[in-house]
């Protein structure tokens, strides 16, 4: 039997990995904690760890991690900037989810730009009091509204898709664009110069860290909605602020953000919230944040755990060889040039 070390487990995760673990000879070890340097210890005797997006794991834990013999790192999500792959190669394969449910993060990216932009947040507080006036829940049509996507991956691509339902012009910045598509390319410049939406879809690499920046929303029309439910450091928080309150950005809808890992996923409702920056954010009357939950339907959960579970038995009884493995043996780290025949290390 594989045994997993489950950092950071939530109450939603249980049910379908416990599933698909007990169908499939695969059991995990529940823990509530993130890995880190001072919990990498619970991983001894374990041949695999299963981490999620807040979990730490840089150099320090993966040395300690091949010292205690564990052969894998299962992320059970797509994005993989908290894991240092370039310490891990030679050492522990990294394996992660590269699709789950691009639907949930998509559709929750819509329901943001919707709710931002109808009011609906504010009606729905304000009806609840038995207040039913109008003033200040005006909105615009999406309709004829030119929306500028980031990263055209599947959840940028089905984003943009959605966004042409409302009868959206949509144009794209991806530094791969997709070949043989209907999308319409340009370059960043122009996506911040013509959009009236902007929406990040794209992973957080050295490159794209803070590309979102004082220089980018200068850029940017009057007014612009930012909406980001990728990754919190995609956005510089402070530069977004300001933009705020300069009246440049017109609103934010923000399901992550760059300093989450020791507030989302909690309850923090009965402390005082350290980060000033995030409580001035969320304070801002134009601004919505959701705790990094669009992947949060019973779909990606099911999906999620499948592949999970799919990476593990393919690693553990397929010679080490696995689909979704991230490594630098081939100069890049999805985009493995080799076929899946052979062991990356």
């Amino acid at each position: 039997m594989i045994q997993v070390a489950f950092y950071d487990t939530k109450a939603y995760d249980k049910p379908s990995f416990a599933r698909y673990g007990a169908l499939r000879n695969v059991q995990f070890r529940f823990l509530e904690t993130k890995l880190n340097e001072d919990t990498v210890d619970l991983a001894k005797g374990c041949d695999a760890v299963c981490v999620f997006v807040n979990d730490i794991v840089n150099d320090k834990v993966i040395a300690k991690l091949y010292a205690y013999g564990v052969k894998l790192i299962a992320l059970r999500c797509a994005g993989y900037n908290n894991v240092d792959i370039r310490s891990a190669f030679g050492k522990v394969h990294v394996v992660h989810v590269p699709a789950y449910s691009p639907y949930a993060v998509a559709e929750h990216a819509m329901a943001l730009l919707l709710t931002s932009v109808r009011r609906i947040h504010k009606a729905y507080n304000r009806t609840r009091e038995f207040n039913f006036s109008l003033n200040g829940l005006t909105g615009f049509d999406f309709h004829g509204k030119t929306v500028g996507v980031i990263g055209t991956g599947k959840i940028g691509t089905i984003f943009l898709n959605i966004c042409r339902g409302f009868g959206m012009h949509a144009i794209a910045y991806d530094r791969y664009p997709a070949s043989d598509s209907d999308i319409e390319y340009v370059s960043l410049d122009q996506l911040f110069a013509q959009s009236d939406v902007i929406s990040l879809h794209c992973p957080l690499t050295d490159e794209t860290r803070h590309m979102i920046d004082a220089s980018a929303i200068e850029k940017m029309k009057k007014g612009v909605v930012l909406v980001n439910t990728s990754r919190g450091a995609l956005i510089d928080a402070e530069a977004l602020l300001d933009g705020i309150k300069a009246r440049k950005i017109g609103a934010a809808c923000l399901d992550v953000y760059e300093e989450e890992a020791d507030i989302f996923f909690e309850d923090r409702s009965g402390h005082i919230l350290n980060d000033e920056l995030l409580a001035r954010l969320i304070s801002m009357p134009n601004v919505i944040v959701t705790s990094h939950q669009a992947f949060l339907t019973e779909e990606a959960l099911n999906n999620i755990a499948e592949t999970t579970v799919g990476n593990l038995l393919s690693y553990f009884e397929n010679d080490g060889i696995c689909d979704n493995e991230l490594c630098y043996r081939c100069g890049s780290i999805e985009r493995c040039k080799k076929e899946r025949k052979e062991r990356c290390f």
